[in-house]
């Protein structure tokens, strides 16, 4: 089994450190999970024209490819604007909606309010029916006073989350596997 942590963003450093954090709890508890990161901020991603993924070459082909060889994923984003970044959108519009299909998903964001844990539910797991991905029922949204000055994740309710959600994944990933696969 592979997880793909996505830190979805080109700027900033704090989702890459809870997507981290996710990616090592899982490994801890389960050194049989493969881990992946995905660190956006190191590819330079073409924007979707709408062609036949296969098409793509460079970077945005390894994206794609990356995405594609995962069995579950972790992923991250900061909240700019009440709304998930234009780099995860634009990831989202490059793969195709069938690599997702039948996987679990666990969402992380960070944000500059606490209301902003709302895109989580109003704007991934909408993303995520649409893929029909099967969502983890627990989430970890963090804000900026969660983080040290040098951006450690420093909250106890928080990594008591990050906790839960590796187990949550991890629970499901291997409960799918377990069941007939969906056409």
């Amino acid at each position: 089994m592979k997880l793909l942590g996505i830190s979805g963003t080109i700027t900033g450093a704090k989702i890459k450190v809870v997507v981290e954090k996710v990616l090592e709890e899982v490994k801890k508890n389960n050194p049989d999970v493969e881990i992946e990161l995905l660190d956006l901020k190191q590819y330079d991603v073409q924007f979707c024209d709408g062609r036949d993924p296969a098409t793509y070459t460079g970077d945005t082909k390894k994206v794609i490819d990356i995405v594609s060889s995962a069995d579950f994923y972790i992923i991250g984003t900061p909240i700019f604007q009440g709304s998930i970044t234009g780099a995860l959108k634009n990831l989202f519009d490059l793969v195709p909606p069938k690599v997702f299909r039948n996987k679990v998903m666990g969402f992380v964001a960070t944000g500059g309010t606490y209301q902003h844990y709302l895109v989580i539910e109003n704007q991934l797991k909408p993303i995520a029916s649409y893929f029909r991905a099967f969502v983890a029922p627990g989430f970890v949204y963090t804000n900026y006073d969660h983080f040290s000055p040098k951006n450690e994740l420093v909250d106890q309710d928080v990594l008591e989350r990050i906790t839960q959600l590796s187990q949550e994944v991890v629970l499901m990933q291997k409960a799918l596997k377990k069941e007939p696969q969906f056409s």
